[in-house]
């Protein structure tokens, strides 16, 4: 299989302040695009800029707010920014030019199990033809309110990495990577050039959003990162503004900075449990059981339980959480919240005593995923 390489392009990068589609940036990214698909890589690219590009066309003075109407002028943008990147890609490569492809996501396909392995046999196919899968996620459907959007396409971006096993995913934003402080106030700030582990110090140097028409800042960046770096997709967060940089930033020379990860890819039904179910409670662990989950590569028993949260069933996922409250990883749980409250903190054998479950483990290590 070729190297497969997913690039996510927010909303600031392609379109103008003020609203609408940038096209000489446009043309710009697709040339870089097309450099790396002529080279054969397998490209895929996660672009924002529906919302941006279609609200001055459909008659809004401002980037909306309300979800109805920035669902309408997504519905309008989304066809902009398509018939932008057809025009753009079809100037590139032989036989009329590169063929761009879209497929429009929403959290819901990532939680369904059946949905996101057709659209990875959807994706599979394309590339194997040599077209590009533009990918965004589908606003016009996507609520907030029902908790199912992604909230920015970088989160969008890692999934889809991890999905199709990508060599490294490419997060392009207006700044050269990561630094000790903000560059434009602080003078003395420094760039961070390559991060191996994403620790609570590094997130307190993220900001917020940092232009009126997109919606994803520094932080968001590195949570895709994290996500990206979990699956065993390494990652970059930087600039592409030259002709070649995008060469350079898979070549590990980019303007930003670098991801690294320890971690191998995960096998399709880790992904979903850690990355794209939808959680339907949460358990609340000891420091054995953190330890013996973390470090040790074991089960989570009953014994290591202090308290739950919710309503869930045998084989539904959970979250698991340490005595600070802090999230350490997913799993599909083999009991019901009624018998985890009815055995926690009790031992192997008067938990068998009490009830009657398939198998002793409340969370096999074959069905965790460490977050």
């Amino acid at each position: 299989m070729k190297e497969r390489i997913v690039v996510k392009i927010g909303s600031s990068s392609l379109t103008s302040d003020e609203g609408g589609l940038n096209r000489d940036r446009i043309a710009f990214f697709s040339r870089e695009l097309a450099s790396l698909h002529e080279n054969g890589y397998e490209v895929m690219l996660v672009t924002s800029g529906a919302v941006a590009a279609g609200f001055r066309r459909i008659g809004y003075e401002s980037r909306p707010k309300l979800t109805h109407e920035k669902q309408a002028a997504a519905a309008v943008g989304q066809a902009l920014l398509m018939q932008a990147y057809q025009e753009a890609f079809a100037r590139y490569g032989a036989n009329g030019g590169i063929c761009a492809a879209q497929i429009l996501l929403t959290r819901a396909d990532f939680s369904n199990r059946k949905r996101i392995q057709n659209a990875l046999m959807t994706i599979n196919e394309l590339l194997r033809l040599r077209t590009v899968p533009i990918i965004n996620e589908n606003d016009t459907v996507a609520t907030d309110e029902l908790s199912l959007k992604f909230g920015d396409n970088d989160t969008l971006s890692a999934l889809v990495a991890n999905m199709v096993k990508a060599k490294r995913l490419l997060i392009l934003t207006d700044t050269d990577g990561l630094y000790t402080g903000d560059p434009r106030i602080n003078p003395e700030a420094v760039k961070i050039d390559r991060v191996e582990q994403i620790s609570a110090e590094l997130m307190q140097l993220a900001g917020g959003s940092g232009s009126s028409v997109g919606t994803g800042g520094m932080r968001s960046k590195i949570e895709a990162a994290r996500i990206a770096m979990r699956g065993g997709i390494p990652a970059f967060v930087g600039r592409v503004a030259e002709p070649g940089d995008m060469q350079l930033a898979v070549r590990g020379e980019g303007k930003g900075t670098y991801f690294d990860t320890r971690f191998n890819n995960l096998p399709m039904k880790k992904q979903w449990v850690g990355f794209h179910s939808l959680p339907q409670g949460r358990i609340i662990v000891d420091d054995g059981a953190e330890a013996a989950l973390l470090q040790g590569g074991k089960s989570l028993l009953p014994a290591g339980i202090r308290t739950i949260v919710g309503d869930f069933h045998p084989g539904d996922v959970v979250e698991v959480a340490n005595l600070q409250h802090q999230t350490i990883g997913r799993g599909v749980v083999n009991y019901a919240a009624w018998q985890i409250q009815a055995v926690a903190g009790l031992s192997t054998e008067e938990v068998k005593r009490r009830v009657e479950v398939s198998r002793i483990e409340v969370i096999h290590r074959d069905e965790w995923v460490t977050l």
